[in-house]
């Protein structure tokens, strides 16, 4: 993709965003739409980016801020919507129909191409995005001009000299640090397990994803494409996929499935193995001074709810009009509420990961009533109207 290149070293802006995912580009496309300009930088090239395999499960609100805002993605003609899911365990399947217990839907379709349709968006409305930048720096955020510099893609030093500046630059954020530690609280927990994860070439197994809990541990089923689909099934923190053959793989995730239903799943070449570890981190507060965070810069959360990504644009839907508000009307109150009104979310948020995950995986050694007391919970959800509700209002996202 090209990259528009401005004669000076120097490049003035309102509000410079470190981070060209989805997050950094949502935020960088609203702010124009509204007037208000923005300079990104990324030490990512986009095709990296777009060959990086991610979660793809997108809240309803997520697919409407694609569709509404004039990205002109894919999402709606090439996403794939699931009315539900379901909660497989005692070796049988149990939906939960998220349209018949809160009217809502989430849509299938890969964060790559929600960046991509982002990054093209950006392109076609002539967006300044700085993509293969390396020594990048942020300075004087505790001012009311802080800096942003690095050096673009052909080695040349630049410096952005902005009125925000946004960290949206993921888990690794460099920007979360430069919120001093008397200011600055880190809190987290990290897990016993991890995710074995596999692409392989093989036909969909179930139309929407499955979550299961087995005696043999958890496994999710989840789709990518008619004829690739992505799947799961919990490890050790320090398992090396290398030492996995596609024979071992697939006994685990067919041992995790079974049951009397005779449920199998369909096995196909494996071209991809990866072991995702996990932890549950929230920033406080996502805002100091001139800088801000969105996204993982701020918080993380384990997969198994399914809110990485549409927390990100949760922080974005919060931050984009305060910084409208900021710049196109000197109204200032609703960055000030910031930091506040989207840590209201990230730890509702948490709180449903956090349980999602506890309540799905077992842990090695752990008692007779830890396991019985798990699918009392199980059955608690699936069994109950009120529980069904529960689960499916949380993981669809909750109404604004």
């Amino acid at each position: 993709m090209s990259e528009s290149q401005p004669e000076s070293r120097v490049i003035r802006t309102q509000v410079g965003i470190v981070g060209g995912g989805p997050a950094g580009l949502m935020l960088s496309h609203l702010l124009s739409r509204a007037g208000v300009d923005s300079v990104v930088v990324e030490v990512r090239d986009p095709e990296t980016i777009r060959n990086t395999h991610r979660a793809g499960i997108l809240e309803a609100a997520t697919v409407q801020m694609l569709a509404d805002s004039g990205v002109d993605g894919r999402v709606l003609t090439e996403g794939h919507e699931h009315r539900g899911t379901t909660l497989r365990f005692d070796g049988q399947n149990h939906h939960v129909d998220f349209q018949d217990a809160v009217g809502q839907s989430v849509w299938l379709y890969p964060q790559n191409e929600v960046f991509w349709d982002l990054a093209q968006a950006r392109e076609r409305d002539g967006g300044q995005v700085f993509w293969s930048v390396s020594d990048t720096a942020v300075h004087d955020v505790d001012s009311d001009s802080p800096r942003i510099t690095f050096r673009d893609a052909e080695g040349q030093e630049r410096e952005i000299e902005a009125g925000i500046v946004v960290g949206a630059d993921g888990s690794r954020s460099i920007c979360r640090g430069l919120i001093p530690d008397g200011v600055r609280t880190d809190n987290f927990i990290e897990y016993p397990f991890a995710w074995f994860g596999i692409l392989c070439e093989a036909p969909p197994s179930w139309p929407e994803l499955i979550y299961t809990n087995s005696p043999a541990g958890f496994a999710l089923i989840s789709q990518r494409s008619d004829t690739v689909q992505r799947m799961y099934f919990q490890c050790d923190p320090d398992t090396n996929p290398e030492d996995w053959t596609e024979e071992q793989i697939w006994a685990r995730l067919q041992e995790c499935m079974q049951g009397e239903d005779g449920f199998r799943l369909k096995e196909g070449k494996i071209f991809d193995k990866t072991v995702l570890k996990f932890r549950s981190y929230v920033c406080e507060p996502l805002r100091y001074h001139s800088l801000v965070l969105v996204g993982d810069a701020g918080h993380t959360v384990p997969p198994t709810g399914a809110k990485g990504l549409n927390l990100a644009f949760c922080d974005v839907r919060v931050l984009a009009p305060a910084l409208i508000g900021l710049f196109n009307d000197g109204d200032d109150s609703q960055l000030i509420e910031y930091s506040a009104k989207a840590l209201e979310r990230v730890w509702k948020a948490q709180n449903f990961s956090y349980w999602a995950t506890n309540m799905m995986h077992t842990t090695e050694g752990e008692n007779p009533f830890a396991q019985k007391r798990r699918r009392g919970e199980l059955t608690a959800i699936t069994g109950s109207e009120n529980g069904r509700a529960y689960f499916a209002e949380s993981y669809t996202g909750w109404q604004d």
